[in-house]
């Protein structure tokens, strides 16, 4: 795909794919099917630029969803903890991502 080109990520696609050098992150996106498309493309926006591999899930099943402790639609999960809630914007979810690079290190 198009580094420049922003889009929703398929079900266990992985952004950065060539790149196994890369820390990968597998995220959730949890919500209604709109919420986690919209959620989606901000995020292959917001990460495409950083150096890390991103593995993106979706998860429909709301009863699912709440048993993991999710409220907001929609929300980003990552080994089970909640990263993101609401739709938020490209720049919060990059602030995040970069924060978790540093702690990867």
């Amino acid at each position: 795909m198009n580094a420049n080109y922003c889009y929703a990520l398929a079900q266990g696609e992985v952004l950065h794919a060539d790149h196994p050098e890369w820390p990968l992150f597998r995220v959730t996106i949890h919500g209604s099917d709109i919420e986690r498309i919209k959620l989606s493309k901000r995020l292959s926006c917001a990460v495409k630029h950083l150096p890390l591999r991103l593995q993106v899930y979706y998860e429909k099943d709301a009863m699912q969803s709440i048993q993991e402790g999710v409220t907001k639609d929609p929300t980003l999960t990552l080994n089970d903890k909640i990263l993101l809630e609401g739709l938020v914007s490209a720049e919060e979810i990059t602030k995040t991502f970069e924060n978790l690079l540093k702690e990867a290190q």
